[in-house]
């Protein structure tokens, strides 16, 4: 016999006892999907949503109750001096000090520019004598009157002699105090125009004085948040440089920014421990109206059909419902969340579930246990 004969039997063979032998019916695509399937439960942690006998979800929910609920408006704003001054002088003459050094903290009549006397000690000696000389001449006239040596015109005539003596020698005084340009208020040289040498013109700038206490907060707010607040409402405030300041508003202008539409506010800020610097941004939350409102936690929220925001509940009936919330604040810290309002005084809020169970759905609920988010 011919081996191909053979190899044809051989095959025949086969063929028969494999088509005799018991097979699984289940296709390919059946398989890959029981294992997905069985992969996928296996995944879903033993915690989670799941369904009993009876074909009814069970979700976790956590009650949460209405609190007070203090609304905090937020601004951007920069930190200001109470004032930032340019100290001028009021006469002219050349600089022969200037005492203070930029960044000194000064006090009120401190001198911070100093300009050269010339004749003005002289110009007051000689109004002082003046003066001296015609009120001499004033009494003399008096006593003469009074026993009718002199008229009532030449006792006139003395007097305003005196008065003219009197005003130049307050003119001289004043002019030679005015070489001193002195500190209006306590604060610190924010900077210096002039040096030792540089000569001055009335009206010249001897340098710029700041006032720091206590230093402001400004901000600009918007009109739909401005009638949310009130002057005396406390303020918390982060700089930009780290360091957190509390204050009291104490400013809200009454007319708009004819460009912005926005309204200006100052803060008079505590005093702290570290120096403030002119011209820091800062993030200002100012006490608003108080409310009542939730706290609930972020993952709580989802959305309804419409693409409304809010929560799904779990009625006493055990029947899912969905209330639309309005967020007006965030909590940081211990308890992390947003303050919504929306939801009845109590409610039990499905934290976990929520986005697999629908309103009017029956569902059983779990409470997290204690300690658990």
């Amino acid at each position: 016999m011919k081996l191909q004969h053979l190899v044809a039997i051989g095959l025949t063979i086969a063929l028969a006892v494999w088509m005799l032998m018991p097979h699984d019916r289940t296709s390919p695509a059946d398989q890959y999907e029981s294992v997905h399937t069985d992969a996928v439960i296996r995944a879903v942690p033993a915690d989670s949503v799941v369904g009993n006998d009876a074909g009814t979800f069970t979700v976790r929910t956590t009650p949460v109750s209405v609190q007070d609920f203090v609304q905090r408006v937020r601004v951007r704003g920069v930190t200001q001096a109470t004032r930032l001054v340019d100290v001028r002088a009021e006469t002219s003459g050349k600089v022969i000090a200037t005492p203070v050094l930029r960044g000194a903290r000064v006090k009120q009549g401190d001198v911070l520019c100093e300009l050269a006397v010339d004749s003005r000690a002289a110009d007051l000696q000689e109004a002082s004598s003046r003066e001296e000389q015609a009120k001499i001449e004033y009494e003399g006239a008096l006593d003469l009157q009074t026993r009718g040596l002199t008229s009532r015109a030449s006792i006139a005539q003395l007097k305003a002699a005196l008065d003219s003596s009197s005003a130049a020698a307050q003119r001289a005084d004043l002019a030679l105090k005015r070489t001193k340009i002195v500190a209006p208020f306590s604060g610190i040289m924010e900077s210096r125009a002039v040096e030792v040498g540089d000569l001055m013109d009335n009206g010249g700038s001897c340098g710029t004085l700041l006032d720091d206490t206590p230093m402001l907060l400004t901000g600009e707010m918007s009109e739909q948040d401005v009638a949310k607040v009130s002057p005396g409402a406390s303020v918390m405030a982060s700089l930009v440089t780290g360091e957190a300041v509390q204050g009291k508003l104490t400013y809200i202008s009454r007319a708009a920014d004819p460009a912005t539409r926005s309204y200006r506010i100052e803060i008079e800020l505590a005093s702290t421990e570290f120096p403030i610097r002119h011209g820091l941004t800062a993030e200002i939350y100012i006490a608003g109206t108080e409310i009542q409102a939730h706290l609930i936690t972020p993952s709580a929220l989802t959305l309804n059909d419409g693409g409304a925001t809010g929560v799904k509940l779990v009625g006493s009936d055990n029947v899912v419902q969905f209330a639309e919330v309005n967020i007006v604040g965030e909590s940081t810290g211990m308890n992390p969340g947003f303050w919504v309002t929306g939801l009845p005084a109590q409610a039990d809020v499905i934290t976990l579930g929520q986005e697999i169970v629908f309103a009017g759905q029956t569902v059983e609920t779990a409470r997290p246990a204690s300690g658990s988010n």
